[in-house]
């Protein structure tokens, strides 16, 4: 086996360095987040700045658990989190099956015009869904938060494109074998695109749990905030109180992150497959 030559080790060398670099400050902010959140007052403001506080302060989680009601900010998350993700999950999979198997009159003109939707700009959306909203009454309401965004185009035509790689062999051989499409779309489609499926979940999580403009909107009181919308009333009300505010930011990050890093597997499997078949 022949040695590398010196030049291509010295690129790889500076191929990982450049990685490692991007790598160290995209997670400084967030490393600078977590170590801050269990600093002291004297800490926060001391110049040079402190890495590593002396001590870990966990009362600081306490304390801003305690200051906000975050506890009810969560249960809102979680549960408009949940229920749009599986609206969104089973939108997507019978409009992917739908456009990747069924044969019905103009089904390219409705998938042309699902995807022509993609070219408007969500902001443009927003005026449209408020005043709907308003004349539904759903002003302060979950399902203000969570009917409108139980569809996801993108997820449909992305979720389409994984389905259309199945063979129609297997389809053929399932209507002969008096199989129904929602039996061969449960037992064949879903679990052979179960990656896909699963990374459209993670996608979604993702931006419910993240959102912030459209749950402001939508909600008057206090008890229908998400933990986007509470943190950012919290620091208007925590003021200097940098550690509180953020272990509050620390709470609204690191679950979305145990989700991604438990699921994760499922999203590079969905992007090796992606690849190949590319």
């Amino acid at each position: 086996m022949k040695s590398r030559k010196p030049a291509a080790i010295a690129a790889n060398i500076l191929k990982y360095a450049v990685l490692l670099i991007g790598a160290f400050f995209t997670l400084l902010p967030f490393l600078w987040m977590i170590s801050s959140s269990f600093k002291t007052p004297a800490e926060i403001i001391k110049i040079p700045p402190v890495l590593v506080p002396a001590e870990l302060q966990w009362q600081n989680y306490v304390e801003a658990w305690t200051a906000a009601p975050f506890g009810r900010y969560l249960i809102n998350t979680i549960i408009i989190t949940v229920f749009t993700t599986v609206g969104v999950l089973i939108t997507s999979v019978l409009s992917a099956f739908a456009f990747s198997r069924l044969k019905f009159p103009g089904k390219d003109l409705v998938f042309s015009l699902f995807m022509a939707t993609l070219m408007i700009p969500g902001e443009m959306l927003i005026i449209t869904n408020f005043l709907t909203i308003t004349k539904l009454h759903w002003i302060d309401t979950y399902q203000a938060m969570i009917v409108p965004w139980v569809s996801n185009v993108f997820y449909i035509y992305l979720l389409t494109q994984f389905f259309l790689q199945v063979p129609d062999a297997l389809y053929l051989a399932a209507k002969v074998d008096k199989c129904s499409d929602l039996k061969f779309m449960l037992r064949i489609m879903v679990p052979m695109n179960k990656s896909a499926i699963t990374t459209i979940a993670i996608l979604n999580i993702i931006g419910s749990w993240n959102s912030f403009l459209w749950p402001l909107l939508v909600t008057n009181s206090q008890e229908m905030r998400v933990l986007s919308n509470g943190l950012i009333r919290f620091q208007t009300e925590a003021g200097t109180d940098y550690e509180l505010i953020m272990a509050a930011s620390c709470i609204l990050v690191v679950p979305i992150i145990l989700v991604f890093l438990f699921l994760r597997k499922y999203v590079l499997e969905g992007v090796a497959f992606n690849g190949v078949k590319g």
